[in-house]
């Protein structure tokens, strides 16, 4: 399981209206956090000029896709309603819109009113934490939005997701997740999904490298899997260190995730992901 490199020739490309996103080489997802309570950065982007500055320096250090939410999902995170979420979410989209137009655009929800609202406001992609386990409607909402959908595995709800972690069998009930869920996109004729393994969502620090080191064992129909391990606390646990002091622990992971089958980095630090994949990449073309 998972002890060579990947060459992703199989991997399925993803349709954004008329353009084609091929993995013949992995992919950064640059996150920006329009929460002032995120685990790593709450509260450093609440402002227009500081929007726009973030995604700026992550477009120049070569980020494809900026990944945008307004609802902190970390362990115990208070909810937030549905009008503030908007209300955080809708301007930033068509302001980045205009200032980036080639920039690709996700947006992190689990919310069918907010994917619909930030969709026609110029984002692109929808980034679903639940993977339509916290909204029913989502699933409909993609297929009528015909936009690619990251599909992520959670256990539980980001308030209760660390009360009881999956501790045992994690590849299994993620592989069986995934076949359910993408069978039934398949069936509203969603065929653009991403799938995301839900690092630290409801499982155990064992149980998250695991899944680690046998992505490619959950992968779906040769489907794209993104991995989202930034800064996390797999990492912190494990070295005895911060978020704030993860930075070099998060590029091993990275490293790792890219030898194990990961097409997309979803990343805090777009410089240092874009330089992994760089001597991945240029490691895969040696010849032995």
């Amino acid at each position: 399981m998972g002890n060579k490199i990947t060459t992703n020739d199989k991997i399925r490309n993803i349709k954004i209206n008329n353009k084609i996103i091929d993995f013949s080489t992995p992919k950064i997802m640059g996150i920006l956090n329009l929460t002032p309570d995120s685990f790593y950065d709450g509260g450093n982007y609440m402002d227009y000029d500081s929007i726009l500055k973030k995604a700026e320096d992550m477009i120049q250090n070569g980020a494809d896709i900026i990944d945008i939410g307004a609802v902190s999902t970390r362990p115990g995170a208070n909810d937030v309603a549905v009008d503030i979420e908007l209300k955080r979410i809708i301007e930033p989209i068509k302001l980045l819109h205009a200032a980036f137009p080639k920039i690709i655009l996700s947006v992190d929800t689990y919310r069918a009113k907010v994917a619909e609202e930030s969709i026609k406001a110029g984002a692109q992609i929808i980034n679903d934490i639940s993977g339509g386990t916290m909204d029913t409607r989502m699933f409909d909402t993609i297929a009528m939005l015909k936009v690619p959908y990251i599909l992520m595995h959670i256990h539980g709800t980001p308030q209760t997701m660390q009360n009881s972690p999956i501790t045992k069998d994690v590849i299994t009930v993620v592989r069986n997740f995934f076949e359910a869920a993408v069978t039934k996109l398949n069936k509203l004729g969603v065929e653009d999904i991403i799938l995301d393994p839900g690092f630290g969502f409801g499982k155990s620090l064992e149980s998250n490298y695991s899944l680690l080191k046998n992505m490619e064992d959950i992968r779906v129909s040769n489907l794209p899997i993104l991995a989202g391990v930034s800064r996390k606390s797999m990492i912190s646990q494990v070295l005895n260190t911060t978020a704030q002091e993860a930075l070099n622990g998060t590029t091993i992971l990275n490293t790792i995730a890219l030898f194990h089958g990961a097409n997309i980095l979803r990343v805090h630090d777009v410089k240092e992901a874009k330089e992994a994949i760089g001597i991945v990449e240029f490691m895969r073309n040696v010849e032995c």
